[in-house]
């Protein structure tokens, strides 16, 4: 069992590899590249991989969300966040919760019509998926900006945004998660129900925050400079956590991303850390964090969700130009932020993809569990392809790329 399990992690690595660098050659993200990887060895695909090990492979994406989650929180340093001004932060909260909002009410509608036998659920169901409609991944976006030199007000937007709404999609996802469970128990709405959900989301941000300065601390008292020491305490910050966070019924996601946030706003040199981390563990994270996302994927389950795929894709953009329409016209930004800012926000990747598998991994979830990756990871897919063209495309009619 061993032998086959090192196999496989090693199958993984060098599967995963080699497809970001081929889709890098076509000009898409690596992260496609990654989901097709999996896709590929996926049990139902080519049958390289056992289905034992993708049913056992939940430590894997714990571990490997939390990283990604981490550096979520770690893209909030503050003072970068006041430089980029109030639109920046006014479109954020708009395109992230219309996109939510638009995904909701769309689904709530049409699943008992589209998938007439999970008519009971339709509510829980909308509201998760609403959740998860919320984030934009930010890596396809830049590097079609790097790779044409960008700049100008759309481009800093863009980044701006796509750093900001993946907090917001978090906090709606520990909103949605909460009230989807007390909806599929059949409790009524009492004030101990309503406390709930903003105990358990306060309760994270408490342990994350407390974790995140414990951490700085002790950098700063055994004066860690290498990054080798520096990893190995933040690891161990960061999976303590998340444990922490099970064990006293915190939302672990959240909890890990405020530790992220409270370490890179600590000081200089912690400010430092989620560029040591990218650059010296974050494409081995990516790699088997996509790769085993796309070995979950359930070709079955997707094809008989074909029509929520396309629903999903359809109300998630439209959700997003209206909200940031109507945040930059409040306030006031350029012309072209307004007509172009939205093309930059299809992509979506990375923490969906985590908050999807942790919501399957939900007992009280079981009945659509699959349903709900499937349907994710078929948009990620479909978003991530088209996502750097509409970019380009984009940035060019606002006249920002410049070489």
């Amino acid at each position: 069992m061993e032998t086959e399990a090192v196999f496989i992690i090693g199958t993984l690595f060098f599967t995963g590899f080699i497809a970001g660098r081929v889709a890098s050659r076509f000009g898409l993200p690596a992260v496609t590249g990654y989901i097709l990887a999996g896709v590929l060895l996926n049990p139902q695909v080519s049958g390289i991989i056992s289905p034992s090990f993708v049913n056992s492979s939940d430590l894997v994406t714990t571990m490997t969300l939390s990283i990604i989650t981490f550096s979520v929180g770690a893209s909030l340093y503050l003072p970068r966040i006041k430089k980029v001004g109030k639109t920046i932060g006014v479109v954020a909260l708009f395109e992230a919760q219309f996109a939510n909002l638009f995904i909701a009410l769309g689904f709530a509608l049409l699943i008992p019509i589209l998938v007439p036998e999970m008519a009971q659920y339709a509510i829980p169901i909308a509201l998760l998926f609403g959740a998860l409609g919320s984030p934009t991944d930010p890596s396809a976006t830049l590097a079609v900006a790097h790779q044409f030199k960008c700049d100008g007000p759309v481009t800093r937007t863009v980044m701006g945004v796509a750093a900001m709404d993946d907090g917001i999609g978090m906090l709606n996802y520990s909103i949605a998660a909460a009230t989807a469970v007390i909806l599929i128990a059949h409790n009524s709405f009492t004030a101990g129900s309503v406390l709930s959900p903003l105990l358990r989301i306060g309760s994270s941000l408490v342990i994350g925050a407390l974790i995140g300065s414990l951490f700085a601390l002790l950098e700063k008292k055994m004066n860690i400079r290498s990054t080798s020491q520096m990893l190995a305490l933040l690891l161990g910050s960061l999976y303590s956590c998340y444990g922490v966070s099970v064990l006293l019924n915190a939302d672990p996601l959240l909890a890990v991303m405020t530790l992220g946030f409270v370490v890179v706003n600590a000081g200089e040199w912690c400010r430092q850390i989620p560029d040591k981390v990218s650059g010296s563990i974050e494409e081995i994270v990516f790699i088997l964090f996509f790769t085993v996302s796309g070995m979950k994927l359930d070709f079955g389950v997707l094809k008989s969700s074909a029509l929520l795929v396309l629903l999903f894709v359809i109300l998630r953009v439209s959700g997003k130009f209206a909200g940031t329409h109507i945040g930059a016209r409040l306030t006031s930004a350029p012309n072209p932020v307004r007509k172009y800012t939205a093309f930059c926000l299809v992509p979506q990747g990375g923490i969906v993809i985590g908050l999807a598998l942790v919501l399957h991994s939900m007992p009280a979830f079981q009945p659509f569990a699959d349903t709900l990756v499937s349907v994710i990871l078929g948009t990620v897919v479909i978003n991530e392809l088209i996502g750097p063209l509409l970019s380009k495309w984009a940035l060019k009619k606002a006249g920002e790329i410049h070489a």
